[in-house]
């Protein structure tokens, strides 16, 4: 076997596996994400690709070879940048290669939010009547859309609502939009106030955790929709049950949400659209991710820093 060594925490594309193998690095799978077990077979192993799993700091403490942890996606709030910094270990991340593929899992979430898709299959296949009348529908045309972050996948979803429904964009977002036929939205309680979709998109920080809490949803427009292909802490779910409830919100689509959304009344609010994460799960974007975290491996461990090292100055630290 190669001396170096990957470590697969959670399972990627075999085109990501065979890149690392093309050029010499032998994948090794992790039997289970958890971190007591990443932290059993990391020695030894001088790169490691993770997604949502993460890579905590007793893993960090058990390796004695690592030098880069590739993250399979654009979000690295589960790693622990501390220990990684302790440790002089590269972390590199692969914004953008799923953005399409999330971006179409948002458009999606907002129309079987707007249409009542998964309500209206259940009255079919329980032989119930009477379903389109009963419920309101609404149109995204013409409306406006409040995009939270413009990212990679907010400009994909932001140029799809625009281009296609003739919707009006506001961007809240720290920097200004480049597009001509973008609004940059600082205020974020002001452009709730004139959303008719609002969209989530933006990473989890300190500064961003409950952003869209009881005073952001009391300043929604009456009816809006929310869609959050994002991260689950970016939500109170508490409070946006109880928004559900008085009717203030149409509805939401979450591609995420805590182990206990239960707990907060979502599961039971029938205007909930729920996925189990599938934003970047089409064939094409898990092919992309997995290519480039690969990519990133092999990078570093040919000596170079990754264009999306997110630490790049751990690099000079004496191992």
């Amino acid at each position: 076997m190669s001396d170096r060594r990957c470590l697969i925490l959670q399972p990627v594309h075999e085109a990501g596996l065979q890149r690392l193998r093309d050029q010499g690095v032998t994948p090794v799978v992790c039997p289970s994400p958890d971190m007591e077990t990443v932290a059993r077979h990391i020695p030894g192993c001088v790169a490691a690709i993770t997604r949502d799993a993460g890579f905590d700091a007793r893993a960090f403490a058990a390796a004695d070879r690592l030098r880069v942890v590739a993250v399979h996606g654009a979000g690295h709030d589960p790693v622990d940048k501390d220990a990684a910094a302790r440790a002089g270990v590269l972390i590199a991340t692969t914004p953008g290669t799923n953005a399409q593929s999330v971006a179409e899992l948002a458009l999606g979430l907002a129309l079987a939010v707007a249409r009542r898709i998964p309500q209206a299959d259940q009255a079919m296949r329980g032989g119930r009547s009477g379903f389109r009348e009963s419920v309101r529908f609404t149109e995204l045309a013409g409306g406006t859309a409040v995009i939270v972050g413009w990212g990679a996948t907010g400009r994909a979803l932001g140029t799809m609502l625009h281009q296609a429904f003739g919707m009006d964009i506001l961007a809240h977002t720290p920097r200004v939009p480049s597009e001509s036929w973008v609004t940059h939205a600082p205020d974020l309680h002001a452009a709730l106030a004139l959303a008719d979709l609002v969209s989530l998109n933006a990473p989890l920080r300190p500064e961003t955790r409950h952003l869209i809490d009881a005073a952001a949803l009391a300043a929604f427009k009456p009816g809006a929709i929310l869609v959050n292909v994002a991260r689950a802490g970016l939500v109170d779910e508490t409070a946006l049950a109880n928004a559900l409830r008085s009717g203030q919100l149409a509805g939401a689509g979450l591609d995420v949400a805590s182990a206990a959304a239960g707990q907060g009344g979502l599961l039971g609010c029938d205007t909930v659209v729920f996925t189990p994460h599938l934003g970047g799960t089409t064939e094409a974007a898990l092919r992309r991710t997995a290519t480039a975290a690969a990519d990133n491996v092999i990078a570093a461990l040919s000596g170079t820093v990754p264009d999306t090292a997110i630490n790049p100055e751990v690099w000079s630290v004496p191992r």
